[in-house]
């Protein structure tokens, strides 16, 4: 798993000591994400199976997509969909992504890279592996995660982040023990480079075998810690997680996860998102690609889609020519 490295972490500014007042959070619940298939096919998790959208709150939704060895000819993307009143954001572990959107933004993403889309007010978008990763095959892995917007925020124009990989801003545990990315939110003062309408973070911890994080965490701030690959124990009372769980914590100020001692032998240690925000407390009416406050605004949203209020595919854009089908992702 590249999405960013580093030869020597112990030059890295260090996880905040929490404070001997603090109070570790306990978990909640534990789940374990079902396996399907997203777009043309390409096989996912659904972390957030089974859990309350109260529970994820301002979280909607999140994809691990892969991780998957494609042959040539095998990678997956989607084709052309809409979506409005919440954002995407796709995070690339290994591989290699392409965007393109009704309203002018999009870019390729690889290893360690972001692309942030506001939905907003409406848009129609396309994710495809490059012709080059179809022609080659090769090794596939990343996360999707929707974001509501406050109903304020939803009918804002559409807006694109393209955050590279060496703008995360990289942290390490006092013991040197795990490698944290800061993609949103902020760590002891060190800033993710994600720009948010609601208040959260998102980041991605790689914990050596034995080693332990303990992430001050805003107390007003949900708190979900998704294990994308390896064993380990996550909260104050040590509740066992594994590749595809799902970590709901309580209240508190700290979150607590230790890597077992002992991990698979093809992997380097408990890989882990951590995710938190403030909880929006809005209605949510969810049809399909658009998440709005009412069902009344949904039904709006399909019929402005079916009337081409969404916007048009861009003429500058060239089909690879093997993609097909649609997709809510």
């Amino acid at each position: 798993m590249p999405a960013v490295t580093v030869s020597d972490v112990t030059v890295l500014p260090r996880v905040p000591e929490p404070g001997p007042t603090d109070l570790d959070r306990g978990v909640r619940r534990v789940t374990t994400a079902p396996s399907g298939h997203e777009g043309e096919g390409f096989p996912v998790r659904r972390a957030f199976a089974g859990v309350d959208l109260r529970d994820l709150d301002p979280f909607l939704h999140m994809d691990q997509m892969g991780e998957v060895e494609y042959a040539p000819g095998e990678p997956k993307g989607t084709d052309w969909h809409p979506h409005r009143g919440f954002e995407t954001v796709t995070y690339i572990i290994d591989g290699e992504f392409e965007h393109s959107d009704s309203h002018g933004g999009g870019g390729s993403i690889t290893n360690g890279d972001t692309q942030w889309m506001t939905a907003g007010s409406g848009l129609l978008h396309i994710e495809r592996p490059p012709e080059a990763l179809v022609a080659s095959g090769g090794l596939f892995h990343g996360l999707q995660l929707w974001v509501n917007l406050p109903r304020a925020d939803k009918w804002l124009e559409p807006k694109y982040q393209d955050l590279r990989a060496d703008g995360s801003a990289l942290l390490t545990t006092p013991d040197g023990g795990a490698l944290v990315r800061v993609i949103a939110g902020s760590v002891g003062g060190h800033e993710g480079p994600g720009s948010t309408y609601t208040p959260m973070a998102m980041m991605h911890a790689t914990l050596s075998p034995g080693a332990r994080l303990r992430m001050p965490w805003p107390r007003e701030f949900n708190a979900l810690v998704y294990v994308l690959s390896g064993a380990g124990t996550v909260g104050a009372d040590k509740r066992p997680v594994r590749t595809g769980q799902l970590a709901v914590f309580g209240p508190g100020d700290v979150i607590t996860v230790d890597g077992n001692a002992s991990q698979e032998s093809r992997l380097p240690g408990l890989d882990v998102v951590l995710l938190g925000g403030l909880p929006i407390r809005e209605p949510v009416a969810w049809g399909g690609p658009f998440v709005m406050n009412t069902e009344a605004e949904v039904r709006t949203a399909f019929e402005d889609y079916q009337k081409g209020r969404l916007g048009v595919i861009p003429a500058s854009y060239v089909p690879h020519g093997h993609l097909g089908g649609t997709t809510s992702a």
